[in-house]
């Protein structure tokens, strides 16, 4: 925890387009969190603090002492890295999947997490930041090269077999 400190950071105009950083007003919360060091001992989700798009909050719901919260992918495409049980960082902030489905997806928020983050402010309608998991990132990537010209190979093969 920090008090007594004023911390300045700049934006580039790449940020800005893909965040909602230029709508906040002096004083306003944002989680940050230092980055681990590349010797320190692993323990928890893999993120890198780089914005990859725009979720929406469409509603939190309080399940004892947590609280479910339940949100939309601004890009459809963006929301095909999030698997049930996989990892998420909204606004910063690391996070398991509960569940996901099409564009939609709900993370689970425990006490901690509510009392140490900006995620308790949230209310229907906000905007967050989210980063999906780096592994399904490149991934994804990977495939998006590879796959097509496998698939070619495979229905030329098969094509081949056919002739015969």
């Amino acid at each position: 925890r920090i008090e007594d400190a004023v911390h300045t950071f700049e934006a580039i105009p790449e940020t800005l387009s893909r965040t909602p950083l230029g709508q906040l007003e002096r004083g306003d919360a944002v989680n940050l969190e230092r980055a681990m060091a590349a010797g320190a001992r692993f323990d928890g989700h893999l993120v890198q603090g780089h914005v990859d798009g725009l979720g929406q909050v469409e509603r939190l719901e309080r399940q004892g002492n947590e609280v479910e919260l339940h949100l939309r992918a601004a890009d459809p495409a963006l929301a095909t890295a999030f698997v049930d049980k996989g990892s998420v960082a909204i606004d910063g902030v690391s996070l398991t999947v509960v569940r996901a489905e099409g564009d939609r997806f709900h993370v689970a928020l425990i006490p901690h997490t509510l009392e140490n983050t900006t995620l308790a402010r949230l209310r229907p309608g906000d905007r967050v930041h989210l980063e999906v998991d780096v592994f399904a990132k490149y991934l994804k990537r990977y495939l998006d090269r590879v796959l097509p010209g496998l698939v070619a190979a495979a229905l030329g093969a098969r094509g081949d077999a056919v002739k015969d």
